[in-house]
């Protein structure tokens, strides 16, 4: 009886070892992976005026432009890279957003770029299928204040051919908003002209 035990015990000790040395979970919200601050930006899409785009939070104009913005962002991220089944993403613990690790590798319409993270959705891309386009706010996070990455004001953590990207906000009917990471800032741009994709997705 007492052998028995000891080897019910033991297959118990094995498989409890294991299903914990098998947990691929990237779920942030873990008081390990938490920040003691985060900063939590708004993830809804709003149409936006040129005085609102030079009042988002978290942001240090350079210079204020008719169509938006030179400046960086004031937010100090945690960026960590990881790979889900050959899908590579940058999660940032600050600000509770992953982010597609690079995009679209050419600019599309702004139509196209919806239907673009539509598809990446539909794929499961990372094992997600919450993929958006990001906010302003969003967007505007990652500028940062001098060049890094192959001359773009972006952290080298991401990839380096997506030089601006769309966002999900609009300014009027025929324009949206793209972040310039070549530039340095936010500005305009016409739904029917090409700026890249960087999806991003809300960690919780």
């Amino acid at each position: 009886m007492k052998r028995n035990f000891r080897l019910v015990f033991s297959v118990f000790t094995i498989v409890t070892l294991w299903s914990l040395s098998c947990d691929n979970s990237t779920d942030l919200a873990t008081d390990e992976n938490r920040p003691e601050t985060q900063t939590k930006l708004r993830s809804t899409y709003r149409a936006l005026s040129v005085k609102q785009i030079q009042s988002i939070s978290h942001i240090s104009i350079r210079e204020k432009k008719d169509w938006g913005f030179w400046g960086h962002s004031t937010i100090d991220h945690k960026y960590k890279v990881q790979t889900i089944n050959g899908d590579k993403i940058v999660i940032d613990p600050v600000t509770d957003l992953i982010w597609h690790h690079s995009g679209t590798t050419d600019t599309i319409k702004l139509s196209e770029a919806k239907e673009w993270v539509t598809n990446l959705n539909n794929r499961g891309y990372a094992g997600y299928n919450d993929w958006r386009l990001p906010t302003v706010e969003e967007a505007a996070s990652l500028l940062e204040s001098s060049k890094k990455n192959n001359s773009l004001y972006i952290d080298p953590v991401f990839d380096k051919k997506q030089e601006w990207i769309w966002t999900g906000d609009s300014y009027d009917s025929s324009n949206g908003w793209s972040a310039d990471y070549a530039g340095g800032g936010v500005l305009t741009c016409n739904i029917d002209d090409g700026s890249y994709v960087r999806p991003v997705r809300s960690a919780n």
